[in-house]
């Protein structure tokens, strides 16, 4: 069950609970009995840690497939860089591409 942050607007009042993800949020304070009592944005209880998740992480994984094969620094290396010449005549009024006009 996760743990939720509480405060209370009126007073300041600050709790963690321990609640389930299906129970209602709790609006009255427990200190002052104002119905302010809301729940707080808070970093979460838990860290992912290690190299990360890779299709090569998994047993029986021959290889890099899908996604990830498309986001290899070989398949980006292939693909020719854009001129960013600006002398080159472009398709309107030869400025360029390159220009702010287009």
């Amino acid at each position: 069950m996760p743990i939720y942050a509480y405060k209370c607007e009126s007073c300041g009042h600050a709790k963690d609970v321990l609640q389930k993800i299906s129970d209602a949020p709790l609006t009255e304070c427990p200190a002052c009995g104002a119905p302010k009592f809301s729940k707080q944005l808070s970093a979460p209880g838990f860290q992912l840690k290690g190299s990360g998740w890779y299709a090569t992480d998994f047993k029986g994984g021959g290889g890099v497939t899908g996604a990830a094969a498309a986001a290899s620094p070989a398949a980006t290396e292939a693909a020719p860089a854009a001129s960013t010449d600006s002398s080159a005549p472009g398709a309107a009024g030869g400025c360029g591409a390159a220009c702010a006009c287009h």
